[in-house]
């Protein structure tokens, strides 16, 4: 069964989800995908260890330290080449960002840059599997689900260089 609950944040309500032993999934209020499938019929419990954990990662994470999220037990649910893309995000350091292509040719599919935009934006466990940390080929902040001003935030308090990242403009090519 899964098993929610709500915790605050500086960005504003978290909604946690988890199976009971690790985190399925953090999702942002207004975040597009919010909870997908995986909160259909989900029961609220507030006092699993797992969400203490998270709490507790995140208070670490909005303070300006830098967990590990191997420091949690992560189980997101998706497809094998969406969990590769997860895993690729897990290795994006903190301060750094990554190019859509950049990961598409980790995972040895250069021509699959949009179908690792579509895995970056059905993340289902935000900041923690650091989906923000992927910009476009020319440095622009899109495809964040949660919101480019939250993007950018979530990047400015990990110390990444936002200077020469922008927000291109609706019908601009990428």
């Amino acid at each position: 069964m899964i098993c929610y609950t709500e915790v605050p944040s500086p960005l504003g309500k978290i909604t946690l989800a988890s199976n009971g032993a690790a985190l399925a999934g953090l999702w942002l209020e207004g975040q597009k995908y919010f909870g997908g499938s995986i909160l259909g019929g989900a029961e609220r419990q507030d006092g699993l260890p797992i969400f203490r954990q998270t709490q507790g990662w995140l208070g670490q994470y909005f303070s300006g330290e830098k967990p590990a999220a191997s420091q949690l037990p992560l189980a997101p649910i998706g497809s094998l080449f969406r969990e590769k893309v997860w895993n690729a995000l897990l290795r994006i350091p903190y301060g750094q960002t990554a190019t859509y292509g950049a990961i598409a040719r980790e995972l040895g599919a250069s021509s699959a840059s949009q179908a690792v935009g579509s895995a970056v934006s059905h993340n289902p466990i935000s900041i923690i599997i650091p989906c923000h940390r992927v910009v476009g080929a020319s440095g622009s902040l899109t495809g964040y689900a949660g919101g480019i001003e939250k993007k950018v935030w979530l990047l400015k308090l990990e110390g990444a260089d936002t200077a020469g990242l922008f927000v291109p403009k609706k019908g601009t090519a990428l």
